[in-house]
């Protein structure tokens, strides 16, 4: 499934039975977030049905990342599953790289700190 193996992908559907090709949709999906960021630890997506709602928001699809530092959730509404998987995952990816610019940008202009009424130690 991926490079170094370590990663953990969980699809579960509430109100849904997981069929074998939307389980490989899910996976196919999920890929180009593991592609993109190599801390991943796990993500774990919920496909959703519920009948009483709406048509134009009847699908949910909710994803959760567990990565190394704050975890990130997401949950979108579609007409279709494959449409919510898909929405999903643009909407995670758009996260990624939000978090891996912001990341790079504290990298790249650290701020200075002010030590004004502190007495520091001389160095040797």
């Amino acid at each position: 499934m991926n490079r170094q193996n370590n990663h953990e992908l969980i699809v579960s559907g509430i109100h849904l039975d997981l069929t074998p090709s939307l389980k490989t949709y899910v996976q196919e999906k999920a890929e180009r977030l593991f592609r993109h960021e190599d801390r991943i630890v796990r993500i774990r997506v919920e496909l959703e049905v519920d009948p009483k709602e709406n048509v134009s928001s009847r699908f949910k699809a909710k994803g959760h990342i567990e990565i190394h530092g704050p975890d990130m959730n997401a949950t979108v509404s579609s007409d279709e599953c494959h449409k919510a998987v898909s929405l999903l995952t643009d909407k995670l990816d758009r996260m990624l790289r939000r978090r891996s610019r912001l990341k790079k940008e504290k990298r790249n202009h650290p701020h200075s700190i002010e030590f004004s009424d502190v007495a520091l130690p001389k160095a040797v």
